[in-house]
């Protein structure tokens, strides 16, 4: 008994010895990435070509090597202990392939710049409809979780969705987790007057639990005249610390340049407008004109709004089909291929989520291009 003892003793700390071989090669590689606490569950990341392409750790998990030149053959004590190693790592392992897709979005995501150097994700996620009844709170809320973890940190809302409902729905999902989100909302255009500015900004800041935004937009144009008061708002609201950049939201080019000459005007961060296959109207001129300008374009209904016609269509169908993802995904993919333009689709599922976030990691060729052209031309014709 003692004998056995001092076995199970013994191919215990060579198991363990393994596992921390193991382990150091996977660490060592940046193979197999630890998250911070405050992350998603799973703390390990790392995909399945990474989990089983590394020669090192072949090599010290042991004989799966057939090569007929390797005579020795291991003891049957010696292939339990390595294949007990290898068990270890089986947990991790299945927490690792069920976030694959979280693995390979954030090796491949392209930030876009705002013009202060400020650095977000292609990919957000709008909220136009939530908090209102169309699905169950909670149901949304794990959405929008489910979309930070995949990376799309950016959240887009309005103190008019629903009346606040739509912040005050997010209140709950950037609770203990507000550093990881870049958190916008907007002004209406009949809120820019003496202190009401400042007061609509307040009360979002209130409905959203937080003490400042990321970024504060003009939902509506107001008339020219007002330009240099809504900025002069803008500036005193950043200097306050309330939020950190603003911008304006369905401005045309005439607009934006009038904007510019205002003092402070060059500051806007960005202009939201819908755009998106089936509304390609902006690329005329406001997107050429942002693009030399350096501001990015924020593109809402880029999956064509509520009417959802893109996700059912079947040149979208076939291009996904290739991919293995979604119709929507690739409508996102197509949306964001500039590295210019960050869409924020709305979804209060999260089935939805997964599917968009894969446009984050989904390179469209030149014959997709040319074919999504064809199907949904621009404002002149193919590009």
């Amino acid at each position: 008994m003692g004998r056995l003892t001092r076995f199970g003793q013994s191919r215990h700390s060579a198991m363990r010895r393994t596992t921390a071989d193991v382990m150091r090669v996977l660490f060592a590689k940046r193979e197999f990435k630890p998250h911070s606490p405050s992350k998603a569950p799973c703390s390990f990341q790392f995909s399945k070509s990474q989990l089983f392409r590394n020669d090192e750790l072949g090599a010290m998990i042991g004989p799966m090597n057939t090569d007929s030149t390797n005579k020795r053959q291991l003891s049957r004590r010696e292939l339990n202990t390595q294949f007990a190693a290898f068990s270890f790592l089986l947990p991790a392992a299945n927490c690792a392939l069920a976030t694959t897709v979280r693995a390979e979005v954030s090796s491949t995501v392209r930030p876009v710049k705002f013009p202060d150097g400020t650095a977000v994700p292609a990919l957000g996620q709008g909220s136009w409809h939530l908090g209102q009844g169309r699905h169950p709170a909670d149901i949304e809320e794990e959405a929008l979780r489910t979309g930070l973890s995949l990376g799309m940190t950016l959240i887009d809302t309005s103190g008019n969705y629903g009346d606040g409902q739509s912040e005050r729905l997010i209140s709950h999902v950037i609770a203990g987790r507000r550093d990881r989100v870049f958190l916008v909302s907007k002004v209406e255009a009949d809120q820019v007057t003496g202190d009401e500015m400042a007061r609509a900004c307040e009360a979002s800041l209130a409905r959203l639990g937080t003490n400042y935004l990321d970024l504060y937009l003009l939902h509506w144009p107001v008339s020219d005249s007002q330009f240099s008061e809504v900025v002069a708002g803008f500036e005193r609201l950043r200097g306050a610390g309330k939020i950190r950049a603003w911008g304006v939201s369905n401005f045309n080019v005439r607009q934006m340049e009038d904007l510019f000459k205002v003092t402070d005007g060059e500051r806007c961060a960005t202009n939201q407008v819908g755009y998106s296959l089936s509304d390609r109207g902006i690329e005329r001129d406001l997107l050429p004109w942002c693009e030399e300008h350096r501001v990015p374009v924020m593109a809402y209904s880029p999956l064509g709004g509520d009417s959802g016609t893109l996700v059912h269509d079947s040149t979208l169908a076939r291009i996904s089909t290739a991919h293995d993802c979604s119709a929507a995904a690739i409508a996102l993919a197509w949306t964001i291929r500039s590295g210019k333009v960050i869409a924020i689709p709305e979804s209060g599922s999260v089935v939805h989520v997964k599917e968009n976030a894969v446009a984050l990691s989904t390179a469209l060729t030149p014959e997709e291009l040319h074919t999504l052209d064809a199907a949904f031309p621009g404002p002149g014709g193919e590009k």
